[in-house]
């Protein structure tokens, strides 16, 4: 298994060249699962996953789980964090095998002294890359217990780039924002916003609101991934998983109950949209720095 740390203007090429043989480089798969998490018991979230994702029928291309998806969104890393060599890596390694999927979901991991809130990024081949939530939620503590994330991360599969990121992530558009130096000319960075989170439900609007925002202002699809149901603090989350389009239309939207669900998203919408209202072109030019 392989891991790289990428700068925040790299593109970490992940390429699945066996995912989709018979699929044209025009679409991609996409599988949400939102579910009830059993708090801070990696076993039994683990094996209902595994149901889950063995169930599904037709083609599953990139399956997203939630944040903290083993455990849901817990203080105690001290008590629940894994090495990359750990038991919860290893579980997804076997299944994006099993599969033949690309399996992402964010798991908390301990790294050289330090605890994060990481999203893997799981081929069937057994490669990974990784992102280390960068805006840690202190209205909860998180700031307190994880270290913050200071590189971006995009994948590249079949042709379609894909920007990965963290729940809280979502309230800085800066950090989601296509960039681009000036030039009369501009080439989006990413084609797909992925957010999986642990939103709850008293904060409903805002994240259904913002979804729809970074789709429109970026001009690309959008996946975002919740959980249903109460944590072990009494928390209640009521999903309000999404699928947008890059005209802020919604494709998919799921609330209160467990679900999954697959989609297939079109190239050429997305491009139709890109080359008939070329609003990026007139964006502010600015780079992300890595800190």
């Amino acid at each position: 298994m392989t891991f790289e740390r990428m700068s925040s203007n790299d593109v970490l090429s992940l390429n699945l060249l066996s995912l989709q043989k018979s699929k044209s480089m025009s679409s991609i798969f996409f599988t949400t699962i939102q579910t009830h998490l059993i708090w801070e018991d990696k076993a039994a979230n683990l094996a209902a996953f595994e149901k889950k994702i063995s169930a599904i029928e037709g083609p599953k291309g990139i399956v997203v789980l939630p944040e903290m998806f083993s455990t849901g969104f817990s203080m105690q890393p001290e008590k629940l964090a894994e090495k990359m060599s750990g038991e919860t890596v290893h579980w997804m390694k076997r299944v994006a095998r099993d599969q033949r999927i690309i399996l992402t979901g964010s798991v908390i991991i301990e790294d050289e002294g330090q605890y994060f809130n990481r999203l893997i990024w799981m081929m069937p081949d057994g490669n990974c890359g990784y992102y280390d939530k960068r805006h840690r939620f202190a209205f909860a503590g998180e700031d307190l217990h994880y270290a913050a994330g200071n590189n971006r991360l995009i994948t590249s599969v079949n042709g379609w780039k894909i920007n990965l990121q963290i729940c809280y992530d979502l309230r800085f558009p800066v950090w989601a924002r296509q960039q681009s130096e000036k030039n009369e000319t501009f080439t989006p960075e990413y084609d797909i916003l992925v957010y999986v989170a642990n939103w709850p439900e008293r904060r409903s609007h805002a994240w259904k609101t913002l979804l729809c925002a970074r789709a429109i202002e970026n001009q690309c699809y959008v996946v975002g991934v919740n959980r249903v149901g109460e944590d072990g603090h009494g928390i209640y989350h009521s999903g309000d998983s999404m699928i947008i389009d890059p005209m802020g239309e919604v494709l998919y939207h799921m609330a209160h109950e467990e679900d999954v669900f697959t989609i297939q998203l079109d190239r050429s919408h997305l491009n139709e949209v890109r080359t008939k209202l070329p609003f990026l072109k007139d964006a502010d030019s600015f780079l992300l720095r890595s800190e």
